[in-house]
């Protein structure tokens, strides 16, 4: 069910002190401001410049001047993100934002923070979710995004994720507070604006409570992810790592799939294509002999065989 702002706040109990990851616009405006009142001297603020639009000085300089009205530290991280050939422009500016606010949370201000939030809400959710059908995704995929996690010994929050993009709004103008917004967020050449632009009007049309029933289902997404996951790091121990080939070859073939994800995510962060996974599995099945070969590009690297193993490398 849907909530309001200051009801996830009050649910909100993030390990102290906390970094909020905050670009200025409305959503992470709204997180900051909350967080700052409720946690004084506790709160400080990244700011990821990504230097990719005319609009992104102004963008700090809004931060720094809000920040500034806050007392609340801020610390203004300057990042590449211009995408490699063939990489997608999201993608790239998403890993290394995400990059950023790991490294600066541990070392730009005087302490380390214990936890990061981001200020995602219900809407971004449903984005996530009807990108990754779009997609043809799997289970997670279709889990979207969580809303704790942890990640190089630090604790990430969505706070927000239960509450409505309009909603978050409202809180911030019956505050009189105000935030940037981002002129690429009108732009219909990306995918998510065109979601949240013109498909999710007509939803809320159709199916008014679509952000609690679709946030259920992510739930239930993710659940049955973390029970297969459990199982493909059990069947990681059996074939080892790296995996042994005629190990693998002896599970099921559902389980193959599974185990194989894990391993290249796991120790390789790299997440195979359907179709590169489906061509891995074909490989393996047919190495029966001492002279056969493997090798598949997989994400930036390729998956090869060296003597009864599995190998990776990067070129």
């Amino acid at each position: 069910m849907t909530q309001s702002v200051d009801f996830a706040m009050a649910a909100f109990a993030p390990a102290l002190p906390l970094a909020v990851a905050y670009s200025g616009g409305a959503d992470s405006s709204a997180l900051l401001h909350a967080c700052a009142q409720r946690w004084p001297g506790q709160v400080y603020a990244i700011h990821v410049h990504h230097g990719l639009q005319a609009a992104a000085d102004g963008f700090a300089a809004h931060c720094r001047a809000t920040c500034e009205r806050l007392q609340v530290p801020l610390a203004v991280v300057q990042v590449d993100a211009r995408p490699a050939p063939g990489d997608s422009p999201e993608d790239a500016a998403r890993r290394r934002r995400y990059a950023a606010l790991t490294e600066h949370a541990l070392h730009a201000f005087d302490r380390p923070m214990a936890s990061i939030a981001l200020a995602q809400h219900a809407d971004d959710q449903v984005e996530t979710l009807l990108l990754a059908l779009s997609r043809g995704a799997g289970l997670p995929g279709l889990a979207a995004m969580p809303r704790h996690w942890q990640r190089a010994g630090q604790d990430w929050h969505r706070p927000l994720l239960q509450v409505a993009g309009a909603d978050v709004r409202q809180w911030l103008t019956d505050r009189g507070e105000g935030w940037v917004e981002d002129p690429s967020n009108s732009d219909l050449r990306y995918t998510r604006n065109r979601i949240r632009q013109q498909l999710l009007p007509v939803l809320e049309q159709v199916f008014p409570q679509f952000r609690d029933t679709f946030a259920r289902s992510s739930q239930h997404a993710a659940q049955a992810q973390q029970v297969l996951a459990a199982q493909a790091q059990a069947d990681l121990q059996t074939v080892g790592v790296p995996p042994q080939i005629k190990a693998v070859q002896a599970l099921p073939p559902e389980r193959q799939a599974h185990v194989l994800r894990q391993w290249l995510l796991q120790f390789h962060g790299a997440t195979p294509s359907a179709a590169q996974l489906q061509e891995l599995l074909r490989q393996i099945r047919h190495c029966t002999t001492r002279g056969h070969r493997i090798h598949i590009k997989v994400g930036c690297g390729f998956v090869v065989r060296e003597g009864a193993r599995l190998g990776w490398y990067n070129p």
